[in-house]
Formats: structure tokens, C-alpha cells, sequence
């Protein structure tokens, strides 16, 4: 469904651009920062419900809805909550601008006090993703290259000092789209601040702990999850090339 701008400060749609509380003059001003950033158009769709409308997603600091450009593209927009601080799109800007400078993450394409715009990544949670994979050696091989992606990613991210913060449970924050590319998502906890945790976060997740770790199991084979949390130990002692490698190694996914 695709609203135009002219008819998104209705309160029928007017609670997505001001949740929870809806402000009619606050409306209009975030209106007029979508008008600033190029929207034409909000598109609403989605898993989660807000306001009796679907949505991307739903967060403490915003909703993420699709927009639509001047130009025609699609983006996603986060919006932020009347109830969470002014600065957290500032710093959810800030962090994946940094991930962005090492290829990670949807590209960041513009943000004002209240909006967060990136590029639009359409595909599947790596949860669903991975289920939908068969037990054959072609989804093997698929499944690998993902893996081996999202670790690699992890590593650009320790390798800057840039902490995601959510990659231990990562249900929600990994896409992998219809060209098994991986997408971390969703930088809003993320820190530069605390030490970068990325590849021992998202190993955890991937093959130890969870009923994920279960299922790629079943996929790739069997995890020696002692060796693995012996590599990890030694990674997180010393974060280098060398011992993220050897972590590679050990899960079969060195190329």
C-alpha cells in the first residue's frame, strides 16, 4: 500500500510518522524532513503490525517503514519514536556510516534529527533462509559462502573497533538476499566505544548455542564446538588475521 505525503499526516497514518503519541504538528515536521531527503511516498508492508498497519519493523528507537524517492528507488526509513531520545538516529547514522566504510551493512543514504534512511535490502532472515536450504551439496556450497560472508563481515567490523552488540542473538539482523549475499542489520545498539565482539558474537550463534547452530549442523556437518571455543578464546585474546583465519579453518570455510 503507497501513501502519498499529502495523505500520510492523517491520523489513520499519522501514528507510524509519531509513534506512540500522535502530534499533528510534529507530523508535519517530519513530513516536511522526508520532503528535505527526496520521499515522495511511504509503502506500508511487512511482518510486524503497528497502528493496524504493516511494517518492516518495529524497534526502541523507531518503525521502519519503505519509502519511495523522487527518483523512483526504494528505501527503508526509520522513524523515530516520540519517546526515545533525539539523539539515537544521530548515533545509529554515525555507527553505520562507520560499518559502511568497510562494506558493511545497508548503504546509509541520508538522516535528519528523527529520520534514518538507508538502502532497501530485500530478502530473507538467515533463520528462515537457512531452513529453507536443502540437505544437498549444491546448498551446501551456498550455505558456506554465506556463513563464510557473515564471519568475514564480522571481522571488517572487530577490525575497526565497531561493536554491532546484538550479533549473539542474531535472528533479526541478518538478510540474506536472492543473490546469497549477507546483510547485517539494524546498528541502532551498536558501539565504538566497548570492545568489538563481532566474530565471537555471531560464532556463538552460528554454531554453538540455539537451534540454529542445530540446523547449520545438519547443513555443513558436524562443529567441533571445543576446538571452536579454544580458536575463539585465542581470537578475543588477540584479534588478528591469522587467528580469525584459523577459525575459518576450523569450521571448513576457508576458500
Amino acid at each position: 500500500m503507497i501513501v502519498s505525503l499529502e495523505k500520510i499526516a492523517s491520523a489513520e497514518y499519522g501514528l507510524i510518522i509519531c509513534y506512540p503519541r500522535y502530534d499533528p504538528n510534529e507530523v508535519e515536521r517530519r513530513i516536511a524532513e522526508m520532503r528535505n531527503l527526496g520521499v515522495v511516498a511511504v509503502c506500508f508492508g511487512g511482518d510486524k503490525i503497528v497502528a493496524g498497519l504493516p511494517v518492516l519493523g518495529k524497534g526502541c528507537v523507531g518503525i521502519v517503514i519503505q519509502a519511495v524517492l523522487n527518483d523512483g528507488r526504494r528505501v527503508a526509513l526509520k522513524i523515530r519514536r516520540v519517546d526515545s531520545e533525539p539523539e539515537r538516529i544521530m548515533h545509529e547514522a554515525r555507527m553505520l556510516q562507520m560499518a559502511n566504510n568497510v562494506g558493511v551493512g545497508p548503504r546509509l543514504l541520508g538522516y535528519t534529527n528523527n529520520l534514518l534512511m538507508m538502502e532497501y535490502i530485500e530478502g530473507l532472515l538467515l533463520p528462515k533462509w537457512v531452513k529453507m536450504m536443502g540437505c544437498e551439496e549444491s546448498a551446501s556450497i551456498k550455505l558456506r559462502g554465506v556463513l563464510r560472508d557473515i564471519l568475514e563481515q564480522c571481522w571488517r567490523l572487530d577490525s575497526i573497533g565497531l561493536d554491532h552488540g546484538e550479533l549473539s542473538w542474531a535472528d533479526k539482523h541478518i538478510i540474506v538476499d536472492s543473490h546469497n549475499g549477507a546483510h547485517i542489520l539494524d546498528f541502532e545498539t551498536a558501539s565504538d566505544r566497548r570492545r568489538a565482539a563481532n566474530v565471537t558474537s555471531v560464532s556463538q550463534y552460528l554454531f554453538i548455542k540455539g537451534g540454529l547452530a542445530k540446523i547449520i549442523e545438519e547443513r555443513i556437518g558436524r562443529v567441533n564446538k571445543d576446538a571452536l571455543l579454544r580458536l575463539l578464546r585465542a581470537y578475543k585474546i588477540e584479534r588478528s588475521r591469522k587467528n580469525f583465519e584459523l577459525i575459518l579453518d576450523a569450521l571448513g570455510l576457508i576458500a
